[in-house]
């Protein structure tokens, strides 16, 4: 009996010394929207990871994970490293990633403990994110970081990509939380796609994404409540913003007012960098930005459960970091690669000049758009590029600035590659296995360019990726009329036309295939109020818009695409060289803003 009681005693001190609240220190760090930027940049031609003081270049994984390797040393127990998602799409990297899954495994090396999903981890669509996951541990022998993704369901009567998606999850590769244990503590991370993330995210069809503050209360409960632990990490791609009166807003803030229970949101897709944690209430709010340039480093000193103090530090990925030369070497081997499967046989080379300037372009959709020079770079050097090398010819081109990646930056030199090129212009890819959504064409009256127009005019003041850069059209608009009456004047080429009814003449426009469905889409969109039928060059209506991809070379077989990406390089080469060392220069007339879209005041 006095055993028993003794046994009882110990289990009853045991189970009370388990339940009492927990002390001691956390480490967070933590990046997002890493974009498959796993070297440095730019001009990428400088990067010397393994050398300091040499370059101006920002990021690459051989320098984050010497940063990691750094802070590991000194807190080997209780650091936890995380990303927020968005790691894949960006770089020439991410094209044999289904192949071979080198990204994750990766991250895995460096010791990421838990990765959330983004959009442009869909961007390849579901089969292919599957294949990506499924290779990469077969790569990595099953060291790939721990993915979570909680606000998705599944439907379960369907045999299609979302059931072999749900099989992820049923084998635990996928998780709609982690739990991890670091220095006694035990840390539930869960992961979230936001509702603007989720809207620029449609090949993630069929799976279907839920309501993240719901399904965020729930997992916050089963944390607290029956795995009991003791710190919450949402590792959340949404995002921050600041409101005109330079206030903190945005989904992730609201994320943190309306579910109470989060310690920590590890903030991704907006690219923001937060210099200071963002409190709300008892919820700390971090994002580092984009492309690998900060890492973040948040040290929690917990007493009793509760967060104490917090220190918090942005820590610049530069030329100042000593990388780890190891991880260099295996991305110098990937670099290979994509020199000789991709460039090489182009006539192209990963660390060929292409270009050089001696002043940088800019497309920053947080910025005032309207001053980017980037931006009428891009739209010239499409039609460019269509009117010199395809069969047929364009009247317009556009491109939104949410399709626009990155700048053109000076560095050292100067100089470009087609690396820094592939980096301003990245996104999506075809049917060719070359990375880049293919360039596409339609036809449209003067009257279904000017609604076109009247649209996208608007448009970004709702959300400013849908600004647009236009070649070959000059718009005169007053700002002061209402929907759909702002445009006064077009010209198309040097020429103004008529955009009333009467008007039949076609005008062919490009832009990639993703931003053409949208026009595709319009009449729907507006319930009919505006009418947009895109058409093919004899008039008739398009009823598949893969029949709209340009084919660049229609002697071979299939459609050889171009791709925007492709339209710069070509551009660039056109350029004069004017210093004589056979390189060609960004000319005077891209140093300051192209205005195509320009106000006026009616004089009524």
């Amino acid at each position: 009996m006095k055993k028993l009681f003794l046994l009882i005693i110990c289990v009853f001190v045991a189970i009370s010394m388990f339940s009492q609240p927990k002390s001691g220190k956390l480490i967070i760090m933590h990046t997002n929207d890493l974009h498959s930027n796993l070297t440095g940049f730019s001009p990428e031609l400088e990067y010397t990871p393994c050398l300091v003081g040499d370059d101006m270049t920002k990021a690459g994984f051989s320098r984050i994970a010497a940063i990691i390797d750094e802070e590991r040393k000194v807190n080997p127990d209780n650091l936890l490293l995380v990303d927020a998602g968005d790691f894949l799409m960006g770089t020439f990297f991410h094209i044999f990633e289904e192949q071979y899954g080198f990204e994750l495994a990766l991250m895995g090396e460096m010791g990421y403990d838990v990765v959330g999903l983004g959009n442009h981890e869909f961007d390849f669509g579901l089969y292919k994110l599957i294949r990506i996951i499924n290779t990469s541990i077969k790569t990595s022998n099953g060291n790939i970081p721990a993915l979570t993704l909680a606000n998705v369901e599944f439907d379960d009567k369907s045999k299609g990509d979302d059931y072999w998606f749900k099989d992820l999850y049923n084998i635990g590769v996928i998780r709609p939380y982690q739990i991890v244990e670091k220095a006694g503590f035990k840390i539930g991370v869960f992961g979230l796609i936001g509702e603007d993330a989720e809207q620029v995210a449609p090949n993630a069809a069929p799976l279907k994404f839920t309501d993240r503050i719901k399904t965020s209360k729930k997992i916050v409960k089963t944390l607290l409540e029956e795995e009991q632990v003791d710190i919450v990490i949402c590792l959340s791609h949404s995002g921050v913003s600041k409101d005109k009166h330079g206030n903190w807003t945005g989904e992730d803030v609201e994320l943190a007012e309306k579910v109470k229970g989060i310690d920590v949101i590890v903030s991704g897709h907006t690219h923001t960098e937060i210099f200071d944690p963002i409190w709300v209430g008892s919820t700390a709010i971090v994002q580092t930005g984009s492309q690998g340039k900060n890492i973040g480093r948040f040290e929690l000193n917990i007493q009793n459960g509760e967060i104490a103090s917090a220190k918090y530090q942005l820590i610049p990925v530069d030329d100042k970091i000593y990388g780890d030369c190891k991880i260099h070497q295996e991305i110098a081997g990937r670099i290979k690669m994509i020199d000789d499967t991709i460039l090489k046989p182009m006539g192209l080379g990963y660390y060929r000049a292409l270009a050089e300037t001696d002043y940088e372009l800019i497309c920053d959709e947080q910025a005032d758009l309207d001053s980017s020079n980037l931006g009428p770079v891009i739209s010239d050097a499409i039609i460019y590029y269509v009117n010199n090398f395809s069969p047929v010819k364009t009247d317009i081109s556009l491109i939104a600035a949410g399709m626009v990646r990155d700048m053109i930056r000076v560095g050292n030199k100067g100089v470009q590659t087609v690396t820094d090129v592939f980096r301003v212009v990245s996104l999506g890819e075809g049917e060719d296995n070359l990375p880049g959504y293919p360039l596409a064409q339609v036809y449209l009256t003067p009257k279904e360019i000017k609604n076109v127009i009247e649209l996208l005019l608007v448009a970004p003041k709702m959300k400013p990726s849908y600004y647009c850069f236009y070649s070959g059209l000059t718009v005169y608009y007053d700002d002061s009329k209402g929907l759909l009456r702002k445009i006064q004047k077009l010209e198309i080429g040097d020429k103004e036309v008529d955009f009333s009814k009467k008007n039949k003449t076609l005008y062919s426009l490009t832009a990639n295939s993703y931003m053409l469905e949208f026009v595709s889409e319009i009449k729907g969109m507006t319930l009919g109020l505006v009418k947009v039928e895109p058409k093919h060059a004899d008039g008739t209506p398009v009823k598949d818009n893969k029949t709209t991809w340009i084919d660049f070379d229609a002697d071979k077989e299939g459609v050889q695409e171009g791709k925007e990406w492709m339209a710069m390089v070509k551009y660039l080469q056109s350029f004069p060289d004017l210093n004589g060392n056979r390189i060609p220069d960004f000319p005077e007339m891209y140093r300051l803003p192209l205005i195509r879209t320009i106000p006026i005041v009616d004089k009524k």
